[in-house]
C-alpha cells in the first residue's frame, strides 16, 4: 500500500461508518468493482420526490444558498 492510501485510510477510518461505507463504495467502483445499487430509506425517497418536485417548479437554490453551504 502506497503512503498516501496509508494515510487515506487512516482519515477515513476516523469518519462516522455510514460515511466509511460511502466512500468505500466509490473506491470500489472506481477500483473497477461494481457494487449492488444502495436502498434508499422511506425518508431519502421522500426527500427525492419532493427534490424532483422542487425541480419541476424550477425552485432552485440561489447563489447565496450555495455559497453559504460552502462556507460550513
Amino acid at each position: 500500500m502506497t503512503t498516501l492510501l496509508d494515510r487515506a485510510f487512516n482519515i477515513v477510518r476516523q469518519l462516522p461508518p455510514d460515511e466509511q461505507d460511502e466512500l468505500a463504495r466509490v473506491l470500489l467502483q472506481l477500483a473497477g468493482h461494481e457494487q449492488p445499487p444502495v436502498t434508499l430509506t422511506p425518508e431519502e425517497t421522500a426527500s427525492f420526490h419532493e427534490s424532483l418536485c422542487q425541480a419541476d417548479r424550477r425552485q432552485f437554490a440561489t447563489d447565496d444558498e450555495i455559497r453559504a453551504i460552502y462556507r460550513i
